[in-house]
Order: C-alpha cells, then structure tokens, then sequence
C-alpha cells in the first residue's frame, strides 16, 4: 500500500541546531555553519526571527535539508 504524502504550507515551528546536547533529551547534528565559524549564532528556520540561506527544507523524519557549501564535523571543524 502506497503512502500518499502532502505538503502543507503554515507549518509553525522553529529550527536552530543550536541547542546545546545537555539541554535536550534527542539526538540532534550541530550546524555545520555554526561549527565553522565556532558559534551558535545560526539558526535555520526561527518563526519572525530567521530563516537561514542554506535552509532547505524537513524531511520524514525530522531530517532538515542543508546547503551549507561543505562538511563539517565536530571533530574538525576546520575540514
């Protein structure tokens, strides 16, 4: 059986990534422009305050697309 996705225009929610790890009870990617510019002033998609240039996006299941130009890891956040 095929599932019949929609997509919905209105949606209110907020997007930062920028939520310290300790701060919340599931997993979440850091933001890789805010990793490489070693900040946490970025945010994705905030209702009346951003919406980021690289935001694309949220896939099922909670997946935020990005277009940040290249790969960072928080390891290295210079790669």
């Amino acid at each position: 059986m095929e599932t019949t996705i929609h997509k919905l225009k209105g949606a209110n929610m907020d997007i930062d990534l920028a939520t310290p790890a300790a701060e919340i009870p599931w997993q979440q990617d850091a933001c890789p422009w805010n990793l490489a510019e070693s900040t946490n002033s970025h945010r994705c998609a905030v209702k009346n305050v951003s919406l980021c240039p690289h935001f694309r996006g949220v896939e099922y299941l909670d997946t935020l697309l990005c277009s940040f130009p290249t790969q960072v890891s928080p390891e290295n956040p210079n790669a």
